[in-house]
């Protein structure tokens, strides 16, 4: 819950911080080169977890890789409360290693207080669930209020309490955890483990540079790179990645038949959830400058910051998770397919922009428009939200030989890493396009994608051998 409030409070604030008057406090930059950063820090974050799993697998162990990250993300947050540039950028780098080692390894400690068969389990991560979304439901509240109407820095720094509580109160409940993730699974050999400790080494040399360079950049001068340029080449790294570990999977693993079909659909549902996600995570960087700049934030005669908004998402969550999960029981044998659910997910999301395509159209003679546009689109997103993540995570598990679970897992949150990313380039066109245009573009994109995937659901399912 704290570390999601961290992540979320920050997230409400960075794009408008970014983009905001150097005389208001801001750092002045156009949208091109805030999306810029922002997709670079977002994306950042869910592709750390991939090396954050690894060092937890094999050097420290899932309970204190959960610790370390958390002392980073806090850290981040209070540098990035200090009103300074290098401090700014030092603080985001610091979250992303943070985030990389918490995000995928806590979810793992909360599987291993239960036995596989124990009847508890569903529901311990229902609470777990439950607690993300509070979280995130409440930061917006809290830092977006601090933020934009106190000051940016101190809205940065309630994050980092937010963090700092929550690591408190890790520890003081590490007692109740007994054993869960407090060792690194055991190497092959003893020759294995000193090259995983060598690896982790380098890794952390290259860690500790990153920030090092950023600081020694921004005291030099260097500033001819801009953030469109690095997120290029970020862009090509990402890329590179996902073709390897895809190549390199397929490829080169000794499987079966069934194995590489099921390995191929995974090909498919990747590409599709990163296209819905850069749709959907265009929440926190166009729809939030929406909210900002051509929303009326009054609502039954209360005026409040337009960062707010950034909680509806969560509390559809909260609301629609329980409804969802009796639907898919209701539907029994009826029960849709995996990949006709990730249809579902990417024409909602679809929809969703055609409705701010509606809102653009009014608000483009400089008029405000109603917040409920917002909302429409949110509860649309987030209805497509839950026809596709909890759906692909659990598709995962099933899909990916037993071997191969937890990289198939890192898979996945690499899917959001592209899909932040391909939204982030997108968000950059917000100044450079009528919004019209851009929404109309966005809604068509997503929804002519989802009917496009739909013409192969039937060949996709008769592939997964009995996987539905």
């Amino acid at each position: 819950m704290w570390e999601r409030f961290s992540y979320y409070g920050m997230r409400a604030l960075l794009i408008l911080f970014m983009t905001a008057p150097a005389a208001s406090g801001g750092l002045g930059m156009d949208v091109a080169s805030g999306a810029a950063v922002y997709g670079l820090y977002t994306s950042g974050v869910y592709m750390m977890c991939l090396p954050g799993g690894w060092m937890a697998d094999r050097i420290l162990g899932k309970r204190r890789a959960v610790w370390y990250g958390g002392l980073l993300i806090a850290s981040g947050h209070y540098a990035m409360a200090v009103p300074a540039i290098a401090t700014f950028y030092l603080g985001l780098v610091l979250i992303v290693f943070g985030t990389g080692l918490l995000k995928p390894n806590i979810s793992a400690i909360v599987g291993d207080l239960y036995e596989s068969d124990d009847e508890r389990r569903d529901s311990g991560f229902s609470i777990f669930y439950m607690g993300i979304n509070l979280g995130a439901f409440i930061a917006p509240l809290v830092c977006g209020y601090v933020g934009q109407r106190v000051d940016w820095h101190m809205g940065f720094g309630m994050a980092g309490l937010g963090m700092t509580l929550g690591l408190i109160q890790y520890r003081l409940g590490a007692r109740h955890l007994g054993n869960a993730g407090v060792h690194p699974a055991p190497a092959e050999s003893e020759a294995a483990a000193r090259r995983d400790r060598a690896r982790a080494r380098w890794g952390i040399v290259v860690m500790l540079l990153i920030p090092v360079l950023l600081i020694a950049v921004s005291k030099l001068g260097l500033t001819s790179i801009s953030a469109t340029a690095l997120a290029d080449a970020f862009g090509v790294l990402l890329l590179v990645l996902v073709a390897g570990v895809f190549a390199g999977t397929l490829l080169f693993g000794a499987w079966t038949p069934l194995e590489r079909k099921r390995l191929f659909i995974i090909l498919v549902l990747f590409l599709a959830a990163s296209l819905f996600w850069s749709v959907f995570e265009q929440a926190g960087s166009t729809l939030n400058l929406f909210a900002q700049r051509s929303t009326e934030t009054r609502l039954l005669g209360m005026d409040f910051p337009s960062s707010w908004l950034q909680s509806v998402n969560s509390l559809f969550l909260i609301s629609l998770a329980p409804v969802f999960a009796f639907l898919w029981i209701r539907l029994g044998s009826s029960d849709p397919s995996v990949t006709t659910k990730f249809v579902l997910g990417l024409v909602c999301a679809g929809f969703g922009f055609a409705v701010m395509w509606v809102a653009a159209n009014l608000s483009a003679s400089g008029a405000k428009v109603s917040p409920m546009w917002l909302i429409l689109t949110y509860f649309l997103h987030t209805a497509g939200e839950l026809c596709l993540s909890p759906v692909g995570l659990s598709a995962m598990t099933k899909l990916a030989p037993a071997r191969i679970v937890s990289l198939m897992m890192g898979v996945w949150f690499l899917a959001t890493s592209v899909g932040n990313y391909a939204g982030s380039r997108m968000a950059g066109l917000y100044e450079a396009l009528p919004l019209e245009t851009l929404f109309g573009a966005i809604a068509i994109f997503a929804v002519g994608v989802g009917l496009l995937l739909g013409l192969f659901v039937r060949p996709i399912t008769r592939l997964a051998g009995g996987v539905r």
